[in-house]
């Protein structure tokens, strides 16, 4: 195991409860069910569930907290967020330790994922002395004409667990650097990084109320905060039943939505590509993180004129993989999160077996069952090859590490394959033809796409998000995430001292 020791310890140790208007709630009499390590099966803790009756008084919390939070000047609110910095910079190896745990993804990929929560709260504590509207010219005189952002009051954060550290924090920054009021949900099977960070926002000087951390079931923790008429915006990160639902409900209350919902990435590999560049790539994009990103590539589109050279290399690749415990040194990728997840990746990996369209399975296709692997929840790098575009491998996210090849003609039908989904997050093309490169930026239908590098990853500074049924709302991160939480209000000041004459429009 590595030995990485944290400068500061956090409190919480095998408990994990929300935490509410300053202080964890009581955890007498609530329901619990058990925190499990993907990697061995072993129970990380007890997480305890908040009923909606809980969740009501949360939200009333957060309510009364935002007449005065909004009354502190934004420079003044990003200083706590500075101090927050501070704080997950020196505890970032405890953090990443309880990531690994509970979600499984190796150590080092929990130590990025907390650098990248630590970047997108450095760029946000910025934005508090960047925030503000516009002076725009008016047409009459002696009138002075500006924008103002305000924020919206209660806002509801629903989070997954794919990225329980990263995913939180750039919904909570800038909800609160714009003066909201937040209430955070996050995924159940990763509650003791929400804990953690809860725990870290308050050492940090937050004042009780302005996060509600609700650790509860959607049947009721989450229904009362889609459904609550003093939540005035929601942002959710997860599948697309559960976000089209919630964007329905939201458009239904007249209330601001923001859902990043699913992805079926592809990466484009056209005949002058370095082929050993682009097969690295694939398998970082679609094995990295057990294939549990939704920036994961989940289709290798090739020309058939490199195609052969191209799976040869990437199934020797894979075979290079070494599956699990995070913790572990020499693990290369780690487990599936949980028993549910695995279920859905074993049916699905079935399904493409079964279906001639999906073609042919070179790599991988079984749960892994030998000592001591039987223990978590592992399944190999997996590979199928002449992939039809059309086919259920091709349209489908499965969530976990399944590459589908899909094999084309020329540049056209490559475009054409890679258009051929409904999703559109991220994308990348590996080519050294500049015709090509800006043709494809300019026909590819995703909300972000790279050139000669791996589908996932995104900047604290840049926005993130997709099209299609990926995403639906303002964009994530960067200046535009914190618009989504701000309501723009425009401002007349007459100076004159006399009556306006004409139409005033």
């Amino acid at each position: 195991m590595l030995e990485t020791p944290a400068k500061s310890a956090s409190k919480i140790t095998n408990q994990f409860m929300s935490f509410v208007d300053g202080k964890f709630v009581d955890i007498d009499g609530a329901q619990s069910i058990d925190n499990i390590n993907p990697a061995d099966g072993s129970v990380v803790g007890k997480t305890y569930l908040m009923t909606a009756e809980q969740c009501e008084a949360a939200i009333q919390g957060a309510l009364k907290a935002f007449e005065s939070w909004r009354m502190v000047p934004a420079p003044k609110r990003a200083k706590i967020f500075a101090k927050f910095q501070l704080i997950l910079e020196e505890r970032k190896e405890e953090l990443a330790r309880a990531l690994t745990e509970e979600e499984g993804k190796r150590y080092p990929e929990a130590l990025g994922e907390v650098q990248k929560a630590i970047n997108i709260v450095e760029f946000m504590v910025g934005e508090g002395r960047r925030f503000g509207g516009r002076t725009i010219p008016s047409e009459m005189e002696n009138t002075l004409a500006y924008t103002v952002r305000q924020p919206l009051g209660v806002v509801g954060l629903i989070t997954p667990w794919n990225f329980p550290v990263a995913i939180p924090v750039w919904k909570m920054l800038p909800a609160l650097i714009a003066g909201n009021t937040a209430v955070f949900k996050p995924a159940t099977n990763t509650t003791k990084t929400a804990c953690m960070l809860a725990e870290m926002l308050n050492d940090a000087g937050l004042p009780p109320g302005v996060l509600q951390l609700t650790i509860g079931r959607g049947s009721s923790v989450g229904e009362t905060i889609v459904h609550h008429p003093k939540v005035m915006a929601l942002s959710f990160t997860g599948s697309n039943p559960v976000g089209q639902k919630l964007y329905q409900d939201g458009a239904a209350r007249g209330i601001k939505v923001q859902c990043e919902m699913g992805g079926k990435n592809p990466i484009v590999v056209l005949d002058d590509a370095d082929v050993d560049l682009a097969v690295e790539a694939t398998a970082q994009g679609a094995f990295g993180s057990t294939g549990q990103r939704c920036t994961a590539t989940s289709r290798a589109i090739v020309t058939e004129a490199i195609a052969d050279e191209f799976v040869k290399k990437l199934v020797a690749r894979a075979k290079t993989i070494r599956i699990g415990n995070g913790m572990d040194a020499d693990t290369d990728m780690g487990p599936i999160v949980d028993d549910g997840q695995m279920q859905s990746v074993v049916e699905g990996v079935e399904k493409a077996k079964a279906d001639s369209r999906c073609g042919q399975l070179l790599l991988g296709g079984e749960r892994a069952m030998t000592p001591p692997l039987d223990k978590g929840t592992f399944f190999p790098p997996t590979i199928f090859d002449h992939v039809d575009p059309d086919s259920f491998l091709a349209q489908e996210e499965l969530f976990g590490p399944v590459l589908a090849v899909i094999r084309v003609k020329d540049f056209e039908e490559a475009i054409k394959a890679a258009n051929n989904v409904a999703y559109g997050l991220s994308s990348s093309v590996y080519t050294k033809n500049t015709d090509l490169v800006f043709r494809f930026l300019d026909l590819i239908e995703t909300g972000i796409t790279h050139v000669n590098s791996p589908t996932m990853g995104g900047e604290a500074q840049l926005p993130f998000g997709g099209v299609k049924a990926t995403g639906v709302g303002a964009r994530e991160m960067g200046t535009e995430g914190v618009e989504f939480f701000t309501e723009l209000k425009t401002v007349y000041i007459d100076y004159t001292g006399q009556k306006r004459e004409g139409n005033l429009y």
